[in-house]
This record gives structure tokens, C-alpha cells and sequence, in this order.
């Protein structure tokens, strides 16, 4: 016969109370820890739209400013459980994020006494429309103290434009052209610690929306101009006291080829200026909403320096091929303009890549070496141009790469294309 005495009990439900409330400590702790990644941001943007002097004779725009408002919720990495590629971006931010920014006040009304042809001069003003954005965003800190941190943001997203360009409602938008857009974001940013997990934040915003000229018309806005942040953000003590805590495995610069080639699509300005103003207004395709898409074709070769971890630059020589030339040298004969047209263009460019694991972002500045395009590229593009893009590398396929990016003339999108990379690493691996 077993015998229970009555301390055997009490001892035995205090040993099981112990173990829950150890138990339920640990679970806490590991909660807490996971909530510590975790914080959010409330922004507001005031802004002023540039480019504005393409519209200035053409065009009454009583106002160039706009304001947006926005959250984000944040990922932070930790010195604890981060590695080397954190340490080396000193544990940067990662985010998403939702914008909505209010135009209302953008409005365009084309000037009469403008030189066009009466049936081309309308009465009723057009609006840039509200635009609602969702991004991905990821935040370098440059510098860190007990009270002040201040940090760099790139980010890369989609859009919505409420309204966009029609030929009876919203005939003088031409900055958008499509419902669906391409969102590209940076910032500046200097924040003051108020309390152990929130701060107040000042910076200077610049984002640009377009359709990576998928569709017409599409001048793109750009907008610049002060934000104000509130930022929660219970990581920055962590962050702060262990920042000497870093993992920095020795890493040995190398330089490598860079392959890639590009698949793109665009729409012409020229097919927009023609259906728009040359076109008599009796003709079905006069003032039209669809616009042919073109294919593009573009391959790099590059030779590039990876002096970090997380970065490299180089140079390269790029060659594209517009099957589009043959449209453009059409509309120039039927407006009697006797300029050179190829479908190949050349050019040498400066490119930089900045790496977060198998994640990078490709940025180039080119000026070409050769171009043709016809008589409006003489005055719709600069003798340089740029891209940015994204890519992803697959180690399993010997770093093959897969991407986009748009190629653009001084910040308007030329095309938006598909790429595929494929490095080659020169030298012996150390």
C-alpha cells in the first residue's frame, strides 16, 4: 500500500507550480525577445512635384505641392542574432510600408493662347489624382548615440493613382498614364530618442511613381520635400548597448565578369505626341488610351570589384536594340523630320550593387557612346541615362541572377525590362 503524507502533496503541487511559473517565465521572455525585432513609424509628408518646367508656357499649374501620410512596420536585426551582412550594414531596418498621398492641389489646365490647333485646347481642368503606395523598405543607421540616430532609406514598391489621363475627364494629366505604377523611394532621415522605445524624426523624402513607360502618357512625378516621423521602437537599446558585439568574418575582395541580358516592353512618346496633336480629330485613333507595346532588348557586359561584402562597382559597356526605331522613323517622315534612325544604341556606364545575402539592388550611370532614336530623343532624352533594379541570386545554379529594372532619361522611364545576370568570378576563391 502506497501512503501519501499531506507535505508529499503539498510539495509535489509546489514543485509543479514552480515548474509553470519557470515554464511560463521562459515563454515570456522568448515573447518579449521576438516582440524586441518589432516596431512601427507614422509619417507625414509634405512635397513639392519637380519637373514642373515642362509644363511651364503649355500649361496654368496653380499648385506644385501635395501631402501624404503613411505607417510602416518594422523588422529590426539584432546584434544577437545577427549576421556578418547585418554587422557590416551596422543591423539595419527592414520594413513595409503604406503611403497615401493627397494631390488634389496638382491640378492642370492647358493654356489657350498656347500655340495649338483650336480642337485641341479644352476647358475643363485635370488632376493628378491621390495615389495610394505599398513598399518593402530597408534602413542603414549612419549614425548611432544615446539620444540621436540617423539613417539612410531606399525603398521599391507599386502604386494606385485614382485618376489618371483620359481624353474627355483628364485630358492635360500627362505625368500618369496607368492605374497601376511603379513606386521608388530614398530618404534622409535624423530621429531623437524621447523615451526608451520612442522617438521623433525629421528627414527629406524624395519617391517617384510611374509605369516604367508601359503605357502613355507617362512623365512620372517626382516628389521632394520634408517628412515628420513618431517611431516606436523597442530595439534601440539593445541595438545601442551591444553594437561593439559584432560578427565580421574576414572577407577577401574580388573581382569578377559581370554577364546580363534584358527583355523589356515600352510605349512610344512619339505614337503619344502624334494621336495626340497631329492626328484630325475626326480620326478614331485621335486622342487614344491604347498605346503598342514595343519590345526592347538590352545585354551588359561588365567587369566588377566587390571590395566589401556588401558592395561592389565597376564598369561596363551596354548595348540595346529597340525594335521600335522603324515606328519612330514613320511618325518623324510623316512630320517631315529627316533625322537618323537605328534600332542600336551603345554606351558605357559606372554601376554599383549593394548586396543582403542573395538580395541586391543594381544601380548604373551610362552616356552613350551611340544613338539614333529620331527627332524627339534630341529633346525628350540627355545623351546619359540610368537604371535601377532588383535582383535575386540562386547559389544552387552558380549564382545565376534574376531581376528587373528601369532604364531611364534623366529620371523618366525610357523602359522597364527582365534581366538575367550571371556572374564570373576571376581569380581563386580564398
Amino acid at each position: 500500500m502506497i501512503y501519501n503524507h499531506p507535505y508529499q502533496n503539498i510539495l509535489l503541487r509546489s514543485v509543479c507550480l514552480l515548474a509553470f511559473f519557470l515554464t511560463a517565465g521562459s515563454i515570456k521572455a522568448e515573447v518579449q525577445d521576438s516582440l524586441t525585432h518589432w516596431g512601427f513609424s507614422v509619417v507625414a509628408n509634405p512635397g513639392t512635384i519637380l519637373n514642373m518646367k515642362q509644363f511651364e508656357g503649355k500649361y496654368e499649374v496653380p499648385h506644385k505641392s501635395n501631402f501624404s501620410i503613411g505607417a510602416e512596420l518594422h523588422y529590426a536585426t539584432l546584434p544577437a542574432d545577427s549576421d556578418a551582412f547585418a554587422s557590416d550594414y551596422d543591423f539595419p531596418v527592414f520594413s513595409v510600408g503604406l503611403k497615401y498621398a493627397s494631390n488634389k492641389k496638382i491640378k492642370f489646365l492647358r493654356d489657350p493662347e498656347y500655340d495649338w490647333r483650336p480642337e485641341d485646347v479644352v476647358n475643363n481642368t485635370s488632376f493628378l489624382g491621390d495615389t495610394w503606395m505599398i513598399y518593402g523598405a530597408m534602413k542603414r543607421t549612419l549614425y548611432r548615440s544615446k539620444k540621436w540616430m540617423a539613417d539612410m532609406t531606399v525603398s521599391m514598391g507599386t502604386a494606385y493613382s485614382h485618376d489618371k489621363y483620359d481624353k474627355n475627364e483628364n485630358v492635360d494629366n500627362e505625368i500618369v498614364g496607368s492605374r497601376w505604377l511603379i513606386y521608388f523611394g530614398a530618404g534622409l532621415h535624423a530621429t531623437y530618442r524621447i523615451a526608451p522605445q520612442w522617438g521623433v524624426g525629421a528627414g527629406l523624402e524624395y519617391w517617384h511613381v510611374s509605369n516604367g513607360a508601359l503605357n502613355r502618357p507617362n512623365r512620372g512625378a517626382n516628389i521632394l520635400g520634408p517628412s515628420l516621423a513618431l517611431t516606436y521602437y523597442p530595439y534601440y537599446e539593445t541595438v545601442y548597448n551591444n553594437k561593439k558585439a559584432r560578427v565580421r568574418p574576414v572577407f577577401n575582395p574580388y573581382w569578377y565578369l559581370n554577364f546580363t541580358i534584358g527583355l523589356g516592353a515600352k510605349t512610344l512618346e512619339e505614337d503619344w505626341s502624334y494621336t495626340q496633336f497631329d492626328l484630325p480629330s475626326d480620326d478614331p485613333d485621335y486622342r487614344t488610351k491604347d498605346f503598342k507595346l514595343y519590345t526592347a532588348w538590352s545585354t551588359e557586359a561588365d567587369i566588377m570589384y566587390r571590395y566589401a561584402r556588401r558592395w561592389a562597382s565597376g564598369i561596363g559597356v551596354d548595348l540595346f536594340h529597340g525594335s521600335y526605331a522603324s515606328r519612330i522613323e514613320e511618325v518623324d517622315k510623316i512630320n517631315n523630320h529627316p533625322d537618323k534612325h537605328s534600332p542600336w544604341s551603345v554606351g558605357i556606364a559606372a554601376k554599383h550593387e549593394a548586396f543582403f545575402h542573395n538580395l541586391s539592388m543594381h544601380v548604373s550611370l551610362g552616356a552613350y557612346l551611340y544613338r539614333e532614336m529620331g527627332y524627339r530623343a534630341k529633346f525628350i532624352e540627355k545623351r546619359y541615362y540610368e537604371t535601377v533594379g532588383v535582383r535575386y541570386a540562386f547559389p544552387s545554379l552558380a549564382n545565376l541572377t534574376i531581376g528587373f529594372k528601369v532604364k531611364a532619361h534623366y529620371l523618366k522611364a525610357d523602359y522597364t525590362e527582365l534581366v538575367l545576370a550571371m556572374p564570373i568570378r576571376l581569380g581563386k576563391k580564398l
